[in-house]
């Protein structure tokens, strides 16, 4: 395991993601790329899930996604796009920027279709690589596992 030090972990980042509804949370994953459910799930329970909240996730899905049966995976649905937060706490300055380009081609599809294919087409190589994190950064999913591995380490100290 990666030392991890604790100046280097944002710790209103997890509490301000866990405190979150987690129909947003779900969201929020899948405005940035397509999702299997036991990927999503992984994602989630990362992040801190709530007693409350596990059995819920097929509900959401049911609520908040379009299945595509051929990939058994799961897409927001398109009216979903415009109650996004950009300045979600969960999301890295990399899917913001991600989910920026996304939410300018879903904006404005019919002006220039050329933009719209462009802004939409990191989204598949995404899917074929979902746990790809940055280069020279630790991926958000990395980050929160630490965090949560960190948290539980110091609440015995106290």
């Amino acid at each position: 395991m990666v030392p991890v030090r604790l100046a280097d972990i944002n710790w209103s980042g997890c509490a301000a993601v866990y405190g979150r509804p987690y129909r947003d949370r779900v969201i929020h994953l899948l405005a940035l790329r397509d999702y299997k459910e036991p990927e999503l799930l992984a994602r989630l329970q990362r992040d801190g899930v709530r007693p409350k909240d596990k059995d819920s996730l097929g509900k959401i899905l049911q609520q908040v996604a379009n299945l595509n049966a051929k990939e058994n995976s799961f897409s927001l649905k398109e009216h979903l796009f415009q109650t996004l937060q950009t300045d979600w706490p969960g999301y890295s300055k990399i899917e913001r920027k991600s989910l920026k380009l996304i939410l300018s081609g879903k904006s404005a599809p019919s002006q220039n279709p050329t933009s719209s294919s462009q802004a939409t087409s990191p989204r598949p190589s995404e899917t074929d690589a979902p746990a790809r994190p940055a280069q020279g950064s630790p991926s958000y999913s990395e980050m929160k596992s630490r965090c949560q591995y960190l948290h539980k380490k110091l609440s015995h100290i106290q």
